[in-house]
């Protein structure tokens, strides 16, 4: 008879691990769909075709959602720590909060860069504010494309007013006018805030970094330099030794024979 193994238990990391790709790709095609939703400006048939697909992705982070809860091991604890992930299928009928299905990509981008611990922190970054502002170019065209008095009327001047609203520059030639469009303003405000000061810190860590290896580099060429020196000092003292010996005791070396 073949011996009875116990069966492992099934993990939050074991579904992780399996549902990584489904959900990513669930996500990507979210983005997709929404993307040209927005551009195209969708109506009638159309329109609802991609809202119906990007229903059924709610349905799908819904399942994962549930799943994850149910795997806990103290799901009250659980599901305070991962407030977001409720909001994603908590608030699907807020439209611009369905912009938050898509923290799936940030997770991915997170994985994706490797152990090396700058490497992964400066491809996060640059992804997650490439992501970021073409989030909010989509959502805020989206909300003031058809409001009176909007100054964000192409997809061009939405890109353009999310740069100057992520980098804190502001010049204020274009602003949202619908209440949806400030709330998105408001996120990408916070979301500018923090991507500027993980860049910052990023950046000085590089120079430090530089800068360490500056000093090494000399401190490697000194130490280089010294055993060199010792070297041909130990060289000198045994030819001087062999000299010696060939003058003899009482005899200089350089004496004539």
């Amino acid at each position: 008879m073949r011996p009875h193994l116990p069966r492992l238990p099934f993990t939050q990391e074991t579904w992780r691990r399996r549902t990584e790709w489904p959900i990513t790709i669930a996500a990507l095609v979210f983005l997709v769909v929404y993307a040209w939703s927005v551009l195209a400006d969708l109506r009638g048939g159309l329109w609802e075709a991609a809202e119906w697909v990007m229903w059924a992705v709610w349905l799908v982070f819904v399942a994962d959602y549930l799943v994850l809860l149910a795997l806990a091991e103290r799901r009250l604890h659980w599901f305070v720590t991962h407030l977001p992930q409720f909001l994603v299928v908590a608030l699907p009928m807020l439209r611009p909060l369905r912009l938050l299905r898509l923290l799936t990509l940030f997770t991915l981008l997170r994985r994706a860069t490797g152990a090396w611990f700058r490497g992964r922190v400066t491809v996060y970054v640059v992804g997650s504010a490439a992501l970021l502002v073409l989030l909010a170019s989509l959502a805020e065209l989206e909300a003031e494309r058809h409001a009176p008095r909007s100054g964000i009327r192409t997809f061009g001047d939405a890109l353009w007013w999310s740069f100057e609203t992520v980098t804190t520059v502001g010049y204020g030639d274009r602003t949202p006018v619908t209440g949806e469009g400030r709330l998105i303003a408001v996120g990408l405000m916070i979301a500018g805030i923090a991507l500027l000061g993980v860049i910052t810190a990023t950046f000085a860590s590089w120079l430090v970094q530089r800068v360490a290896e500056v000093d090494r580099a000399s401190e490697a060429a000194t130490v280089a330099h010294v055993e060199a020196l010792a070297a041909e000092i130990r060289a000198l003292r045994s030819e001087v030794a062999v000299l010696a010996d060939r003058a003899g005791p009482g005899r200089p070396a350089d004496a004539p024979r």
